[in-house]
């Protein structure tokens, strides 16, 4: 038998439902007048748009796409940045009834023509010209789409060559299409907003996938504006309004988690910043953002760069930064901490952990952190500087969030309390399944999968996990499991989430499928190992592959798995380890866009380190044909 039924506290506050994405802004632009509501990166500052000229330009964006031929539940494919051309497009397309499509833009061409083709688009909007000279290569190979609209244009408007019969225009001329398309566009909007119905589609979402092809997640009005209004009136303390919190926007809109939180923050009324992750970094001190949301490993670099600036320290300022690192690690956010204790990190604070929240812009009162497991020690240690992380959990298919942890009810190591109207269980072989408003309607064109994932209304997660009292715990993804020759079944996620959070490992990926016993796939972090060796007097600006030979980074890479494998079932632990000179891209296929490991495809490029891990009578430390350093 299925495990008891979970759903959210007693106090937490009811769900919002029977809302339309539309039906945000507009309350938003009655509640709110904030001049700097949206704001698009240009060079090193910011230019903003006010929530009113947002509705604005969105209104016109629907009419014009219409006018251009689009009819209601119409697809539109989007190959666009995060930014607040994204946003202005997407409501275009839900105040027009049409059903927009993002893309990836690090996918390969022949992948987007897969899902443009699939979704049966009619129209795509591209970002600029970069993104316009790859919808006319994949043009040709997408009969249905009659329509291109390009957002960026710097100079005269770009003649690009597209097959017979398919219009180009900018999303300028698009606006202006639509400003002049209706004698009152006023009332023409009214008309579009009343053809408009929670439960109608919204968004495909095409689930990036590990293995096999892409699936179109079906996300209707009421998935994701119950998502996103639910999950942020859970958020205590949060403040509305242009003066108000102020988020800073980095993660891609294609993918659910930033774009439900996008719809949250435009529903408050809020200031919102978009920029690129690579330059997160400067853009943190000019922003002062008091929220946003990211991803362990963005949490992990922050960690790793203050661990290197401390080894890099010399005299007292180097052991002041490392009794202050050792302080915040003995933090427990969930423990009632002694006086003696309290002084301690008073102390810590005064002389160096003010400096690490200036380094997030100084004023971060909520980092929501999905995509994976953040480390509990590393949420804990930010915890102690004052840096609050709230985890949380879901996928595509739930728009996205299943449950997160409250600032009020903050649990390291789980992902909190379930969301008001949703509803968890663990079925008899662990997995998580999940019930309520937040579960899409299906996969597109593919009844037989939707089938296979649902079952009396709950949907399988495909993720193993169990309660602690009532915060939810992840403990691995079901399919990831395998089976050592011994008959003892491994979950490889503990160990891996142990050595990512490490500031010296980039990726680690154990194996051991039908083998007698555990080992891994160490990806290094070239610039961390660099300062380790810095720090422990080697050479480092020897050739990478030779510096991971060194005895004394072998010895400090042994630690670390020696640490990981610490409090695990002994034939889960590691024996063996590669330590293998390469970086895993989205761009080279074994990174899906979301950045989860491709496992089929990693064992197809690393089989000869595989191998080698497991030969009867390994050489110590010996080298693969890829440079890698077999550790046995």
């Amino acid at each position: 038998m299925p495990g008891p039924i979970h759903t959210a506290p007693e106090k937490a506050g009811p769900p919002v439902l029977g809302k339309t994405l539309p039906q945000l802004l507009y309350e938003a632009c009655e509640a709110y007048d904030n001049p700097r509501a949206f704001n698009q990166p240009t060079g090193d500052g910011w230019t903003p748009m006010s929530l009113d000229e947002f509705r604005r330009r969105a209104e016109h964006t629907a009419l014009g796409l219409l006018d251009a031929g689009l009819d209601r539940g119409d697809k539109v494919a989007f190959l666009l940045h995060s930014d607040v051309n994204f946003c202005v497009a997407d409501m275009g397309c839900l105040l027009g009834g049409l059903i927009d499509v993002p893309v990836y833009l690090s996918t390969a061409p022949n992948q987007m023509q897969y899902v443009i083709d699939h979704a049966e688009a009619s129209a795509i909007v591209v970002a600029d010209e970069e993104q316009l000279a790859v919808a006319e290569e994949i043009l040709p190979d997408l009969p249905r789409i009659h329509t291109v609209v390009m957002c960026d244009v710097h100079g005269e408007k770009p003649e690009p060559t597209l097959p017979e019969g398919v219009s180009f225009f900018t999303l300028e001329e698009i606006q202006a299409k639509g400003d002049a398309s209706a004698a009152d566009v006023s009332s023409a909007i009214e008309d579009l907003r009343a053809q408009i119905h929670p439960e109608d589609l919204a968004t495909l979402i095409y689930t990036s996938g590990t293995t096999g092809k892409p699936k179109g997640v079906m996300l209707s009005h009421e998935n994701i504006s119950f998502n996103a209004l639910t999950s942020i009136s859970e958020l205590s303390g949060f403040e509305a309004g242009p003066d108000g919190e102020v988020a800073i926007s980095f993660l891609p809109l294609t993918h659910v988690f930033a774009r439900s939180l996008q719809y949250a923050y435009m529903s408050q009324g809020i200031s919102v910043y978009f920029c690129e992750p690579d330059v997160l970094v400067d853009a943190l001190p000019k922003v002062q953002p008091t929220a946003f949301a990211s991803v362990p490993r963005v949490l992990e670099k922050v960690y790793a760069g203050i661990q290197k600036k401390i080894m890099e320290m010399e005299g007292l300022q180097k052991a002041i930064g490392t009794w202050a690192l050792g302080v915040a690690r003995q933090f427990r956010m969930d423990e009632q901490e002694s006086l003696p204790f309290t002084l301690k990190r008073k102390v810590a604070d005064a002389l160096v952990f003010s400096k690490w929240r200036q380094a997030l812009g100084g004023r971060v009162k909520y980092i929501v952190v999905g995509g994976a497991a953040l480390q509990p020690d590393l949420a804990n240690t930010l915890a102690a500087a004052g840096i609050e992380t709230l985890q949380g959990y879901g996928l595509t298919e739930t728009s996205p969030v299943i449950a997160f942890t409250r600032p009020e009810r903050n649990k390291p190591g789980t992902v909190g309390d379930p969301l008001p109207a949703v509803e968890v269980r663990i079925a008899d072989d662990g997995e998580i399944l999940t019930r309520g408003p937040h579960v899409m309607q299906g996969y597109y064109k593919a009844e037989e999968k939707t089938a296979k994932v649902m079952s009396d209304d709950w949907f399988h997660t495909g993720d193993i996990g169990e309660f602690d009292g009532n915060f939810l715990k992840i403990t691995d993804r079901k399919k990831d499991l395998f089976k050592l020759s011994t008959g003892k079944y491994v979950m490889p996620q503990p160990i891996e989430n142990e050595l990512g959070s490490q500031p010296m490992v980039d990726k680690a990926i154990v194996i051991g499928n039908g083998r007698k016993f555990c080992s891994a796939l160490i990806f290094p972090a070239e610039d961390q190992v660099r300062a380790q060796a810095r720090q422990v007097g080697v050479d480092d600006q020897q050739p990478f592959e030779d510096l991971l030979e060194e005895e004394e980074i072998v010895r400090a890479f042994q630690q670390l798995v020696d640490d990981a494998n610490e409090g695990m079932d002994h034939w889960s632990t590691v024996k063996r380890f590669a330590l293998i000179p390469d970086e895993l891209t989205v761009e080279s296929g074994l990174l899906t866009p979301t950045l989860k490991v491709k496992r089929p495809m990693i064992r197809d490029a690393y089989a000869d380190e595989m191998e080698a891990l497991y030969e009867e009578t390994p050489s110590p430390e010996r080298k693969t044909k890829r440079k890698a350093v077999i550790v046995a």
